[in-house]
């Protein structure tokens, strides 16, 4: 049935009879050819958009041509588009409807023909040179006035759609030239209109969302994009929040969808297989647990943080945390195509401008719901889209660790949150309870997530650039916690141990790292966070014990440290490329090997005195605190350091 559709077929017909088809497909057949179809019959176009549209056989037909028949009907094909934007102002519905499927076919199909042209030659074969300015104006100026105005809701869907499908032709969107109309036409507004109507944004938020995010990336670095421009200075609240809606939303059905799957895998198979062999295998076979993600609702997350200040605020919003899993809501299409994550959020949870209040409900926010995701994205980088798109979640965390308001939402003490974040499956650690998980400010919640990313990927495809943003992410909030004097509660120990056993990573596998990467430069950044923790840790730790922590974990794991800073001086003092890089490792390190160049003698002079072979965390904790009291450490000026750290910040 579907060649049937596709080659315009009405029914199959006998071998002796010719085989019927739809009149449409006839129609199109006639477009086709050199000919004007309208001299032979003057309601050609009036009779074309009654007719149901054959999308299928149009862009067949468009992708079969070949350069000859191209130009032999390039005419005709600009006369198709020009009556379609002609039909959109046309006050029977069923030829807007038409209309506007029938542009979608033929963006789509003479793209896919003209994969290898240029952009100009798109445009004159679908608008023709001498009347692209023209058309595109009359065809933006429909599209804004069919969005604005009061007609149906399906048609102002297929609006979008239509403008999702011009966007998207082409794989490179700064490719794609006819866009150059939609900047100089903007249909921001309009955009605008249906995020802060709370009707409209339940039916068309989330192509609304991906639309701007896809249209403020067009040439962005190479000319004045008038999209982004406008979205930097929004600062209607309404609008604001709707845009946190459809994206908090997209995000929460995402996280839900991966949860079920999650507790269906445990159930059934991962249950199964426990119970006959144990858990030796459960680590490797949980690993393949995946769920498509959205990259384009992440997309217009990061464009809004980045370039709106005034929506740092919808990140902060508190509302009670419903289970969508519970909600009613509202029957879309079944798409059997679309991935599991990328389909737009219910309407019904769009539709809801106030969300029902429990106090038994846990509070939560888009902040809170990005961090989930994050987690279950960061999970598996070994692919690389999903290495991409824990890249892109990394820029969003670290636009927000570079913002003051978001600084000063995640470190505030009076606004806690429980924050169950995914972590991978190992087999030397449990996995936590949600209901043991302690209400802290979000920014022990961001730090965990950095932690477990730090913790779980030291592996062969090592992904360096992921490492560099999680290490600086730690250094921005740490840098906030001293200049405003913030006593983090946190278990800074975890973040350390999991700091040098990345140390001890690149050093087991030096050689291997230092023919695809510069891993002098993440050692530099990991060793200036003890820097920053031993010289100002006086100003954001919490206690005068987390400093005997600290000093006990450097001392404790000196090897390290010891063995970083013979291999930084090999290098050094050897010609060669990492020369200097190492130089700058080997001067960093002056800090930590003062501490351990002062304790370990007094420790190991205390364990011989007392013939002690191995001693206790307590036993070393008190020899460092009187060593403190008695010895001033030739540490590195805090000018100096202020310097090496301001320029990593």
């Amino acid at each position: 049935m579907a060649q049937e559709r596709k080659a315009g077929l009405l029914r199959r017909t006998s071998s002796s009879k010719k085989p019927l088809k739809e009149k449409v497909v006839l129609m199109y057949d006639e477009i086709f050819t050199k000919d004007d179809p309208a001299k032979t019959n003057p309601r050609f176009w009036d009779e074309l958009f009654l007719m149901k549209v054959n999308l299928e056989y149009l862009e067949a037909k468009l992708t079969s041509l070949d350069g000859d028949e191209v130009v032999m009907i390039k005419e005709n094909i600009n006369s198709l588009f020009h009556h379609c934007v002609q039909a959109l102002e046309e006050e029977h519905q069923i030829k807007v409807v038409n209309a506007l499927q029938t542009l979608c076919a033929l963006f789509r199909g003479v793209h896919q023909k003209n994969k290898s042209a240029t952009g100009f030659d798109i445009i004159n074969m679908l608008v023709g040179f001498d009347k692209a300015d023209l058309r595109m104006k009359d065809l933006m100026e429909s599209l804004d006035g069919l969005l604005c105005g009061d007609g149906s809701e399906s048609l102002k869907s297929l609006c979008l759609k239509l403008l999702l499908c011009l966007v998207t032709v082409t794989d490179n969107i700064s490719q794609n030239t006819i866009l150059e109309y939609v900047m100089i036409n903007s249909i921001f507004e309009a955009i605008l209109q249906i995020l802060s109507d709370v009707s409209s944004r339940g039916q068309h938020g989330y192509d609304a969302v991906v639309l701007l995010a896809l249209l403020v990336n067009y040439r962005k670095y190479e000319s004045v994009n008038p999209y982004i421009v406008k979205l930097s200075i929004v600062d209607d609240e309404s609008t604001l929040d709707g845009m946190g809606m459809v994206v908090h939303q997209a995000l929460t059905e995402y996280n839900r969808q991966y949860k079920d799957k999650e507790e269906e895998d445990h159930g059934g198979f991962f249950s199964t297989l426990t119970n006959m062999v144990g858990s030796m295998f459960i680590a490797d076979a949980e690993e393949k647990l995946s769920v498509q993600t959205n990259e384009a609702i992440l997309l217009a997350l990061y464009e809004a943080v980045h370039l709106n200040r005034n929506f740092i605020t919808v990140l902060a919003q508190s509302h009670p945390e419903i289970d969508m899993a519970a909600t009613p809501v509202s029957t879309l299409p079944a798409t059997p195509t679309t991935p599991l994550g990328t389909t737009p959020p219910s309407l019904d949870m769009l539709n809801n401008p106030e969300l029902p209040l429990d106090p038994n409900l846990q509070t939560s926010n888009l902040l809170i719901t990005f961090l989930k995701y994050s987690s279950i994205v960061m999970q598996d980088t070994k692919d690389e889209h999903r290495l991409n798109s824990a890249r892109l979640c990394l820029i969003i965390l670290t636009c927000i660790a570079e913002d003051q308001y978001a600084d000063a939402f995640l470190h505030d003490d009076n606004m806690n949150f429980r924050v169950n974040l995914h972590r991978m499956p190992m087999r030397h650690r449990k996995k936590a309870a949600a209901k043991n998980i302690p209400s802290r400010p979000l920014v022990c919640a961001v730090l965990d997530l950095m932690v477990e990313f730090i913790v779980t990927h030291m592996m062969k495809e090592f992904p360096m650039d992921l490492y560099m943003r999680c290490v600086q992410i730690i250094h921005k909030l740490i840098c906030y916690q001293k200049k405003c004097r913030v006593r983090l509660h946190y278990t800074w120990r975890e973040l350390w141990s999991a700091l040098i056993n990345l140390l001890k990573f690149l050093l087991s596998n030096e050689t291997t790292l230092l023919a695809k990467h510069n891993i002098f430069h993440l050692a530099l950044q990991v060793v200036n966070l003890f820097n920053m923790f031993i010289t100002y840790g006086d100003t954001f730790l919490p206690t005068p014990s987390s400093y005997d922590e600290l000093y006990y974990e450097i001392v404790r794991m000196h090897q390290v440290f010891d063995n970083l800073y013979c291999m930084v001086l090999r290098v050094s003092t050897n010609v060669g490329q990492w020369k200097e890089p190492a130089s700058k490792v080997t001067h960093a390190l002056v800090n930590v090997r003062a501490i351990i160049n002062h304790f370990n003698p007094k420790i190991e002079s205390y364990a011989a005195v007392n013939h002690i072979s191995q001693l206790s965390e307590d036993q070393v904790r008190s020899i460092s605190l009187n060593v403190r009291k008695n010895v001033s450490l030739n540490t590195l000026s805090q000018d100096v350091l202020l310097k090496e750290f301001s320029s990593i910040s």
